[in-house]
């Protein structure tokens, strides 16, 4: 099975988009090709980045013509999308759409979604993640029990938004969300047409029609509840990525410790960008 690495970006993470590059060209194996996807804006600067196994593809290459970007008044420097078919959305959304249309349309057959801000630090292969003719997973059965506090409402509304799209009402309290971890091709395609036939509506329509939105909990769901081909698919809550999601930038002790207490299958790390933790601190604690 070819695997393709995706990561939608944009010019406020290009430096931690440029680090995480370079740790999959030193670490990573086993996939086909790396997609950038960014705003049509963007798509000068992010190819500098590409090479023989990286491409860079413009969202207008991905999404409806009538989602488009525009200069956010209430932020200097970040962006709105706006649509006849719902509210205003933030980049967080798009990205979210971007990886759902371009691991619908690549020609891989399965896809690890990687963030901005993740770091290889050790070797990794991609083909771990498929055995069998079955991709691995993420799933935490009653995960929402183990959110914290202040965040689980918002969990809990994205797996309602979720069985609303495919019209499955039943509650869920399994988490899917984590970074690096593995999407079929087929599994999304047929998740979008299921979208769409429970709502007569384009998917997109569908998905822009709220800011409610965790493509992670969409696609767990869709694989949980309505797929029906448990052949597919491996469920692990072996999470690869170790993720510092919250809290005071760290800094080169604080870096050391993180990287010191990793497990030993935790092959990456997560460095949330809106912690402030210096880009150039992680590489060098990262040896790159």
């Amino acid at each position: 099975m070819r695997f393709a690495l995706v990561t939608s970006s944009y010019r406020g993470d290009w430096d931690r988009c440029r680090l995480l590059c370079d740790s999959v060209d030193r670490f990573v194996s086993g996939h086909d090709f790396h997609y950038l996807l960014v705003e049509e804006a963007d798509v000068a600067l992010f190819r500098q980045l590409e090479g023989p196994k990286r491409r860079v593809v413009s969202e207008r290459d991905l999404l409806p013509w009538w989602l488009r970007p525009v200069p956010d008044p209430r932020r200097r420097g970040r962006r709105l999308w706006l649509s006849p078919f719902g509210p205003a959305l933030s980049g967080w959304h798009v990205q979210q759409l971007r990886r759902f249309a371009m691991t619908a349309a690549m020609g891989e057959e399965a896809m690890v979604s990687l963030d901005s801000d993740v770091v290889f630090v050790k070797p990794f292969d991609v083909g771990t993640l498929h055995e069998g003719g079955r991709v691995a997973f993420y799933r935490v059965p009653d995960g929402i029990d183990g959110v914290l506090p202040h965040l689980r409402a918002e969990h809990e509304a994205w797996s309602v938004r979720a069985g609303q799209l495919l019209g499955t009402e039943a509650p869920s309290s399994a988490t899917y969300i984590g970074t690096l971890i593995a999407w079929r091709r087929d599994t999304v395609r047929a998740l979008l047409a299921r979208i769409e036939a429970v709502g007569g509506r384009s998917a997109m329509r569908r998905l822009v029609a709220s800011r409610t939105l965790s493509e992670c909990t969409i696609y767990g769901r869709f694989v949980d509840e309505v797929e029906g081909h448990p052949e597919r698919h491996a469920p692990t809550a072996l999470q690869r990525c170790a993720v510092y999601w919250d809290g005071p930038p760290l800094d080169a002790d604080g870096l050391a410790a993180f990287l010191g207490g990793l497990a030993e299958h935790q092959v990456a790390v997560g460095l949330q960008s809106f912690t402030g933790t210096d880009p150039t601190l992680i590489r060098r604690a990262a040896g790159l």
